[in-house]
């Protein structure tokens, strides 16, 4: 039984893993980012928090931080800060290990239907009440997309890039992610 410490050291293949990990899904972004609200982030998140558990933070927040260099540091920017997190936590506390891909894409689909509520919070804040609501109501066409895009792509994609990162998670030595 590893130790609490133990857990939450992070050795240099862990690093070179996760920077590798937070790129895919920074390209994978950028590289369906022609498409309004179709992408692969939301399913890389929800494989790679059920992989690497908690450590699936750290490629979440590289991932946003490298997006801030990118796009910059805007309101938007907040709003990425925990909308990602939403969704791994919901992947570590559920009760059981979701790998149908009907589930799975149920799951990640009504998560792209809320993406544009839960985004639209920095600006309920920042705006007030009318602000974060005109926000939210007028993306919605876009949280549609979104929940199509998702279910798409996890009805796709799920099988191979869940037994692809799971084998090379199992073939890494024991002491490394």
């Amino acid at each position: 039984m590893e130790t609490r410490k133990t857990l939450n050291k992070v050795n240099t293949t862990e690093l070179v893993s996760m920077a590798l990990l937070s790129a895919i899904l920074l390209i994978g972004q950028v590289g369906m980012s022609y498409l309004p609200n179709i992408e692969i982030v939301s399913l890389l998140v929800y494989i790679y928090t059920q992989i690497y558990r908690k450590k699936a933070f750290l490629i979440i927040y590289v991932f946003v931080f490298l997006e801030g260099c990118i796009y910059g540091f805007g309101l938007w920017w907040f709003g990425y800060l925990y909308i990602w997190s939403i969704l791994a936590l919901y992947v570590i506390f559920s009760k059981k290990q979701q790998t149908s891909v009907i589930t799975t894409s149920a799951i990640l689909g009504a998560y792209g239907l809320s993406f544009g509520f839960l985004y639209s919070i920095p600006y309920f804040f920042a705006g007030g009440w009318a602000a974060g609501f005109s926000y939210w109501v007028s993306g919605i066409p876009f949280d549609l997309l979104h929940c199509a895009g998702n279910v798409a792509v996890s009805l796709v994609c799920y099988r191979p890039i869940r037994a692809l990162l799971g084998k090379l998670h199992d073939t890494c030595p024991k002491n490394t992610l």
